[in-house]
């Protein structure tokens, strides 16, 4: 237990003192001078920051989206399917996940200057679906692992069409999968500094980029307090998906 209890406060220290400092009086994030919200309204008024925070929410939105639509095909196709040179599109879809993320941001940024793209949310978006794909197809698969084609054939048999079967039967089993998938599409597109360092343009900063800016300068109490909402919002979520998943336990066992 103390082993356990020293590595939760290694953890969430850090994230403890961000939301600690968002309510100094104080702009220097060194000394506690005393108690105030004045931050979070400061928060709202500043362009730069919820401009960079709109421009986050799009991109990590468009990203989920995108790879969870090809990933998801990708790995239903792989799985059912047998193909020539299959092996080889299985292992370079590895590559995205093992590359160092800064070879991949001046590959990116080198593929756009020869293609002539100007820098912004939609080579931002293309990046971030690079990267992310990859993991959803990765995730999505090792839940299909243990798919039943069965309940497919069943279902067919019963009368559904391909695509009434992919919606009605397939979807739903591997759900969970998609879902995990999603999340991780979502956190990494999030959290992306160095990638979007070389491919986002001067009016698509995201919030990473935004904040990594201000480290050279000091960072402000208003980021830390855009980032305490962003906590809460997060535990919100987590909290929503716990509460159906132990629903869906209960009506399971009913």
């Amino acid at each position: 237990m103390v082993f356990l209890t020293l590595i939760y406060i290694f953890l969430y220290l850090p994230i403890v003192v961000i939301i600690f400092f968002s309510f100094n009086t104080s702009k220097l994030n060194i000394v506690f001078q005393g108690f105030t919200l004045q931050w979070y309204g400061v928060m709202l008024q500043n362009t730069g920051l919820m401009s960079s925070l709109k421009n986050t929410v799009i991109v990590a939105i468009s990203t989920v989206v995108i790879s969870v639509i090809i990933g998801t095909l990708a790995a239903i196709g792989m799985y059912r399917y047998e193909f020539k040179g299959k092996g080889i599109v299985d292992s370079f879809l590895y590559i995205p996940i093992v590359i160092p993320e800064i070879v991949m941001g001046i590959s990116l940024l080198a593929f756009y200057h020869i293609l002539n793209l100007s820098l912004g949310l939609l080579t931002l978006i293309i990046a971030h679906v690079t990267f992310a794909m990859p993991f959803v197809v990765v995730t999505v698969r090792s839940r299909i692992a243990g798919y039943d084609m069965s309940v497919e054939e069943a279902a067919m048999d019963l009368g559904a069409t391909r695509l009434h079967t992919l919606l009605r039967v397939t979807l739903p089993i591997i759900a969970p999968g998609i879902l995990s998938g999603a999340m991780l599409a979502l956190t990494l597109s999030l959290d992306d500094v160095i990638v979007s360092f070389f491919t986002t343009g001067i009016d698509s900063v995201t919030l990473p980029i935004y904040i990594f800016n201000k480290v050279k300068t000091g960072v402000s109490p208003d980021v830390n307090a855009l980032i305490t909402v962003i906590i809460i919002v997060t535990l919100l979520i987590l909290l929503l998906m716990r509460t159906y998943e132990a629903k869906s336990q209960r009506k399971g066992r009913i």
